[in-house]
């Protein structure tokens, strides 16, 4: 009996023993598990956060390349404008130049005159209909 009792006690000490370890096996695998959810995890909010930053970031840029192209546009007719009006000062310039187009223009606009010629004033057509109006009433 005595050996019999041993052989139990060495069966219940190898059946512990296995179950320990297993047991430590699976709590092993459980805490492998965990720490690999919470990597991933950890990975996948990372991986959302530069995606929303560098979304975001597009986003902002093309607003900002949008208002450079419109502050583009508005500077080219800005530029169109100012070169009219180069070309206009230049061809009045040319014209100032001009001797005969000095004395048409004093003639004009002074009501100055050549040796010979009378200048006659006549009203201009707003006037008269200023005057027409003023009548009436």
């Amino acid at each position: 009996m005595n050996n019999h009792n041993e052989e139990k006690r060495n069966i219940a000490s190898i059946n512990k023993d296995y179950v320990r370890s297993v047991e430590r096996h699976e709590k092993r695998q459980k805490a492998h598990k965990v720490r690999l959810f919470r990597r991933l995890t950890a990975f996948a909010v990372l991986v959302v956060v530069v995606m929303g930053w560098l979304t975001y970031t597009m986003v902002n840029q093309s607003h900002v390349l949008a208002s450079k192209e419109e502050k583009k546009a508005q500077a080219l007719e800005a530029l169109e404008e100012v070169k009219d009006q180069q070309d206009l000062l230049n061809s009045q310039i040319l014209k100032l130049n001009d001797d005969d187009y000095i004395a048409k223009l004093a003639r004009k606009e002074y009501f100055l005159s050549e040796e010979g010629e009378i200048i006659f004033a006549i009203p201009e057509k707003e006037e008269n209909e200023d005057k027409n109006n003023d009548s009436k009433e």
